[in-house]
Formats: C-alpha cells, sequence, structure tokens
C-alpha cells in the first residue's frame, strides 16, 4: 500500500470529495484532509492511502491538474523521519507585551 501526499487543496474540499477524486485512478483506502488542531479548517493538504499500482495511476492522472481553481500536488508521501527538520530558533524566553520580554531569562 502506498499513501500519496495531497497539496493545494481548495480549503472547502472535504474527506469524500477527497477520496471521489482519486477512486478515478483506482481503490481508495483512505482519503483525509489535514485540519487545524485549533480551528478545525482545512490546512490545504491530505492525505490518500492506495495499493501501489493505483497510487502511481493517480500521481500520473492528478499531479498539476486543475481540481476547484488550483493546480494539485500529488507525489508519494514522505514519512516525517525523511524530511528536513525545521528550526524555529531560539528556546530561550520570547515576547511579553507587558514588558518586551519573558520572564524566563536566567
Amino acid at each position: 500500500m502506498a499513501r500519496l501526499f495531497v497539496g493545494d487543496l481548495p480549503w472547502a474540499t472535504t474527506n469524500e470529495e477527497l477520496s471521489e477524486l482519486f477512486s478515478k485512478a483506482g481503490q481508495v483506502m483512505s482519503a483525509t484532509i489535514v485540519q487545524d488542531k485549533m480551528t478545525g479548517k482545512s490546512r490545504g493538504f491530505g492525505f490518500v492511502e492506495m495499493s501501489d499500482g493505483d497510487a502511481s495511476k493517480a500521481i500520473e492522472m492528478l499531479n498539476g491538474q486543475e481540481y476547484g481553481g488550483r493546480k494539485l500536488v500529488v507525489n508519494e508521501a514522505k514519512p516525517r523521519e525523511d524530511r528536513p527538520r525545521r528550526s524555529f530558533g531560539g528556546g530561550r524566553g520570547g515576547y511579553d507585551r507587558g514588558h518586551g520580554r519573558s520572564d524566563y531569562n536566567d
């Protein structure tokens, strides 16, 4: 089974619509739109699981195709450990509106 990353989805796309779109290439095991944890709104990307053969066909059929006014990005999902880590820097303190700095200073 292969897991596909699907990016540049229209914000209103549902799990069911994503599954229906990919079912044109073969049997969909699962289709999930990733949502923001705080707002519950779509983050504009998701994941689809299909058999290896159907996944290859889906990439060929749908990568770069327009859907809902946007060009889809469809490729094989990379495991978390294969992605480069993001660095947000620091880790010491932060900004506190009342004082201009946090109370975490040494």
